[in-house]
């Protein structure tokens, strides 16, 4: 409920892009720290890091934590 608090209930199927690019704008956008520790794989936000759509602050905090812990220049 924290993260998708509006809308009705919704599962997604983090086997299918689309929706991992949902589940994943959300958590990283409306989710606490203890949402993005357990459902964010950093290797995976990496992967899917172009198609992200995400508020500006939140893209710039994520470029710069990935750039002091993995060494990785990604756009913001």
């Amino acid at each position: 409920m924290r993260v998708r608090w509006s809308g009705p209930l919704r599962t997604y199927d983090l086997g299918d892009r689309q929706d991992r690019l949902l589940a994943y704008e959300q958590v990283m956008a409306e989710g606490t720290e203890e949402d993005v520790r357990a459902f964010i794989d950093v290797d995976e936000v990496v992967a899917l890091w172009d198609d992200l759509v995400l508020p500006r602050h939140v893209r710039r905090a994520w470029a710069t934590w990935l750039n002091r812990r993995r060494g990785l220049t990604l756009p913001c």
